[in-house]
């Protein structure tokens, strides 16, 4: 029992001499659980995205895109606003004063119109219709000499011999040109009847010129508004019809004066067409000149 106790105890104490002989283990590296890291290291490189083709280049090597010549310099205009209210309001008026003058002269308008188409009836009776009516008489006159003098400031800026920073200023001037042009033909004529002792034949005359005016002022309202309003084609098909409708206005005028004052005054169509040239074409021709070189000097 000794020995086996001796042996037991000989046993424990070499195990723990061999177990003393042996290193740490909690002092190695594990090796086994932790595997090193064979990748590498990829270090991220900032380089631009390599483009299929590049935008100048393909711009350049357009073929609609014409690069090879030289280059053209364009110019730039401005686009000019064009401002019409203004002229919208002057031409409602222009139209509600013949609406006014339509109503409250009914008699007279009705009246001017069948006079001018009814050639038929007598010199006594066109006066005794129209001529004893003083204060419509005047009214539609000064109706033409508006509506004519918007015609002709529109004729003017159609044919660019004006422009639209006076506009105001212009339209006045061409009212008031108007006006005093048939004011002193007008004077001129009843002088001219007074001092010759014709004054029923001058005021036949006088009759008929202001009657065809009147007529006129009143067919030109369409076209203001028409060549105020309108596009470029349709304007200028405007004043291709109205200018040939004053002309054919102006001829009647002429073989209507004509045909009142032959038989009275016993002239010939050779000295009636020296009369209307030297009385009625010079003068207007007179004007138009001095107003383009007035334009032409301060616009």
């Amino acid at each position: 029992m000794n020995r086996f106790s001796l042996f037991l105890t000989g046993l424990l104490l070499f195990s723990m001499f061999v177990k003393a002989q042996q290193p740490d283990s909690t002092h190695i590296a594990d090796t086994g659980s932790v595997k090193k890291d064979t990748t590498q290291l990829v270090i991220p490189v900032d380089t631009p995205v390599q483009a299929v083709f590049s935008i100048p280049e393909f711009k350049l090597s357009n073929r609609f895109v014409n690069t090879k010549d030289a280059p053209v310099s364009l110019s730039v205009e401005f686009r000019k606003e064009k401002n019409t209210d203004s002229l919208f309001y002057l031409i409602t008026g222009i139209v509600l004063l013949l609406a006014f003058f339509r109503y409250f002269y009914n008699r007279y308008f009705l009246n001017l119109f069948r006079v001018f188409f009814n050639t038929s009836l007598r010199q006594s009776q066109l006066t005794d219709q129209l001529l004893q009516a003083k204060l419509p008489s005047l009214l539609f006159n000064f109706f033409f000499v508006i509506s004519g003098g918007m015609y002709a400031y529109i004729l003017l800026l159609y044919y660019g011999l004006i422009n639209e920073d006076n506009r105001w200023l212009m339209i006045g001037a061409s009212v008031a040109v108007l006006g005093i042009t048939y004011l002193v033909k007008y004077t001129t004529l009843k002088f001219t009847g007074w001092i010759t002792g014709l004054k029923d034949i001058t005021n036949t005359y006088v009759f008929v010129i202001f009657l065809i005016n009147k007529i006129i002022g009143i067919f030109l309202v369409p076209f203001i508004v028409i060549l105020t309003f309108s596009d470029p084609v349709i304007i200028k098909i405007g004043v291709i019809v109205s200018l040939l409708s004053i002309g054919l206005f102006l001829l009647l005028r002429f073989f209507r004066s004509y045909g009142l004052l032959q038989n009275q005054l016993k002239i010939s169509r050779f000295h009636f067409v020296l009369y209307i040239a030297g009385i009625e074409i010079i003068p207007l021709l007179l004007i138009y000149k001095g107003l383009m070189l007035y334009l032409s000097k301060n616009l």
